[in-house]
């Protein structure tokens, strides 16, 4: 889970796991799988950085590094 902050100022927890894309529009647009889309404050770099910072700390999956991406890589 990471925090960010909704246009309006309130706080809000997303569910890394469920980010499928962000994008600036200018500002930043968090889509998830569940094809909810949320327009925050903080910056790409931010919000990837708390991604890859939850992802590191739950220890869920490796990040790949290399190849496809694929979860099925050996």
């Amino acid at each position: 889970m990471i925090k960010v902050t909704k246009l309006n100022g309130r706080e809000l927890v997303v569910n890394a796991d469920l980010i499928e894309f962000i994008e600036s529009t200018p500002d930043t647009l968090i889509s998830l799988t569940t094809g909810r889309k949320i327009m925050v404050l903080e910056d790409i770099d931010d919000v990837v950085t708390r991604a890859v910072g939850y992802r590191s700390r739950a220890r869920i999956y490796p990040i790949p590094t290399g190849g496809t991406g694929s979860v099925f890589e050996g």
